[in-house]
């Protein structure tokens, strides 16, 4: 599945086991929830399309050098977060492979007595 949109990326969140579509921070603002824990989030009313995602630091690192749509984690711990903004040169493939990976990190940092 490409990710070109923010519509795109609520969808793909959405499709996620057990995850919950939250506005804890206004109407404004969309976070993306597995068992409560935050994995992706998107600001709704902003001009520019972006979503932000947790990644392991290495992988963030490598993802913010090596991609000029991929910064370091808006608003959030920047060893831990990415913030990729969505447009034409984006790769769509490599942003829904990204919102799973996001998903699985926070996944596997859950007592797997709760893990979906």
């Amino acid at each position: 599945m490409a990710i070109t949109s923010r519509a795109d990326v609520l969808d793909a969140c959405a499709a996620l086991p057990a995850t919950t579509d939250e506005r804890p921070f206004g109407p404004q603002t969309a976070v993306a929830k597995v068992v409560g824990k935050v994995f992706a989030l998107t600001d709704l009313d902003s001009e520019v399309e972006t979503v932000t995602l947790k990644a392991a630091p290495a992988h963030a690192e490598a993802l913010v050098r090596d991609h000029s749509y991929i910064r370091p984690g808006y608003h959030m711990n920047k060893r831990h977060w990415v913030t990729v903004t969505l447009g034409p040169e984006t790769d769509g493939e490599l942003v829904f492979d990204l919102i799973v990976n996001s998903y699985d990190l926070v996944v596997a940092g859950l007592p797997r007595d709760r893990r979906p």
